[in-house]
């Protein structure tokens, strides 16, 4: 068995985590979240997101959290657009995300367009950030499964990867969008990936806990040679466009598993549960993550 010896964890859970809470969390509040995460060990984070305040209106303070949370690390900013990508610019951004989802039908219901005409409108985008030497990710939806249109060809993902690197972007990361990927897909997607894509662009797998396989399609992709996945403390999260999308999953969770395997992240376990107990009272519903879940129970027996 071939695992990697060190795995880096992205923590999305100020953005992706929050971008669908129904319960609006001040801009001091995140803050805070994102340095308590900071000081846990993460090195990179999806912070924010400059998208339109009346579809996502959790993100509206995105320019006060990047002027305080803005450091020497790889911080990430979402932004799906010419629009989102010039206010990330203005707001000293370096490192930005764009997105697309692989089904036709998710990315019409999420941004009014089919996935080739996103490629067509993110390809000169792109090309212009990496002229200016901005680091790129590309994260790509409904990799596996489609809420619409069900199962997802790995050669349209594969496809979509590709025309990804073409444009020049750093790192792919391929989402199981709505939580219905299971071990095998995960390692046959990839490593049909590691196997066509170049060496030099970071894949970071992204799963989504809605049947309670994520932990075991993480440990299939390290199988398949990946070692950078994305994670949400607290497993925060959900979709807004994909109907029965549950959170990500759990950085605690992901973390301890890691740990017990003899796999170094660099993440404190004890400070990261720290920052779930901090945003978990904000929040409109309980956080998700067995290791929060277990410390809660031992303080209150």
């Amino acid at each position: 068995m071939e695992l990697p010896e060190r795995v880096t964890l992205i923590e999305v859970g100020p953005r992706d985590g929050l971008q669908n809470e129904k319960n609006f969390i001040n801009a001091k509040d995140k803050i805070h979240f994102i340095s308590l995460l900071k000081n846990a060990g993460f090195q990179e984070m999806e912070l924010t997101s400059f998208v339109s305040p009346k579809w996502v209106p959790q993100m509206q303070d995105a320019g006060t959290v990047i002027e305080h949370c803005m450091d020497d690390l790889r911080n990430f900013v979402l932004a799906p657009n010419k629009k989102g990508i010039d206010m990330a610019i203005e707001a000293g951004v370096k490192h930005i995300a764009v997105f697309v989802g692989v089904s036709d039908s998710f990315n019409k219901k999420n941004i009014n367009k089919t996935t080739e005409e996103s490629m067509n409108e993110l390809r000169p985008l792109i090309e212009d950030l990496k002229r200016r030497g901005y680091f790129v990710r590309a994260c790509i939806s409904t990799s596996f499964y489609c809420p619409f249109e069900g199962k997802i060809d790995e050669h349209a993902v594969l496809k979509v990867c590709q025309d990804f690197e073409e444009m020049g972007v750093d790192e792919l990361s391929v989402a199981d969008t709505i939580g219905m990927a299971n071990p095998i897909e995960c390692f046959d997607l990839f490593t049909l990936l590691k196997h066509h894509l170049r060496s030099t662009t970071l894949i970071t797998g992204h799963f989504h806990d809605t049947r309670g396989m994520a932990l075991a399609n993480i440990f299939a992709s390290m199988q398949a040679g990946i070692d950078r996945f994305d994670t949400s403390a607290g497993g925060l999260g959900g979709c807004p466009f994909a109907p029965g999308a549950s959170g990500n999953v759990a950085s605690e969770d992901v973390v301890y598993m890691l740990s017990q395997m003899g796999i170094s992240t660099g993440i404190q376990l004890d400070k990261l549960l720290e920052a779930s107990a901090f945003i978990s009272p904000l929040l409109s519903k309980p956080v998700s993550s067995k290791q929060f879940g277990l410390l809660k129970n031992v303080l209150q027996g």
